[in-house]
């Protein structure tokens, strides 16, 4: 079994901020604050996998008040250079089991981490703990990518997602266990002037939609929307990812 934590390392949380650009860039965290706003009606929101809090700290900036949990000690350093334990509470430990408390109107998920949980049986771990933490009626939001199988050329079980200066991503597809490998390569010039590759793998489990509808069920919750994107556009068969709310009894 991967160790995730081990993935998350330091030199991973000092190159995860990319502020302003990528998926810090304010086109893409307006409508996810906007969204998570909403769905927390005034209540406590928790984010699962807080990371170093590029969503949790515009979200509090928001009025929404918000804790996390975190199994990487660097990710949270990083975070903790920005807002204290006071401003943001974090428990360290694993989110299939780390308690934060009871009584949150909304716990979140995002950014495809989900699938950093390698066997459906975490995953549906991770489903039955954000529905502890959860006050009755409470929601709970993924954001996951719907896998690309159709990409997939007859006899190769890989497909180059990213082919841009200096960066190339392939992902490689084992279908019988659903693992996904992200092999990124960044390409550096040295001190001497040639050229160096620096790799780095990070394992997935993709889900299905389907899949993920089944886990909710497992754990208490209904599916309420489904939308391809935080625009809440629609979701369709090409859609690449979505966005789904899923939400316990009263």
């Amino acid at each position: 079994m991967v160790d995730q934590s081990r993935l998350w390392d330091a030199h991973a949380a000092a190159e995860y901020d990319t502020p302003g650009q990528g998926m810090f860039a304010p086109e893409v965290l307006g409508p996810t604050v906007e969204v998570l706003a909403g769905l927390a009606a005034g209540g406590r929101a928790l984010e699962l996998a807080i990371g170093t809090g590029r969503v949790a700290l515009p979200l509090r900036e928001a009025g929404v008040a918000v804790s996390g949990i975190e199994l990487s000690e660097p990710m949270l350093a990083r975070l903790r250079e920005k807002a204290g334990a006071d401003e943001i509470p974090v428990v360290h430990g694993d989110m299939t089991t780390a308690s934060a408390g009871e009584g949150f109107s909304l716990a979140y998920l995002v950014f495809n981490t989900i699938s950093n949980l390698l066997t459906q049986e975490e995953q549906v771990e991770c489903f039955r703990n954000a529905a502890r933490h959860l006050a009755p009626g409470g929601c709970f939001v993924i954001e996951l990518w719907v896998p690309q199988l159709r990409a997939l050329a007859p006899g190769h079980g890989g497909t180059v997602e990213v082919s841009e200066p200096g960066y190339l991503l392939v992902d490689t597809y084992d279908l019988l266990r659903q693992q996904v490998v992200s092999h990124h390569v960044r390409f550096e010039a040295r001190v001497d002037g040639a050229r160096g590759a620096r790799l780095n793998r990070t394992p997935h489990r993709f889900i299905w939609p389907a899949e993920l509808d089944l886990m909710a069920q497992l754990a208490g919750f209904q599916l309420e929307s489904r939308w391809a994107d935080w625009d809440r556009s629609e979701f369709t068969a090409d859609s690449a990812s979505h966005v789904s709310v899923y939400r316990l009894p009263r």
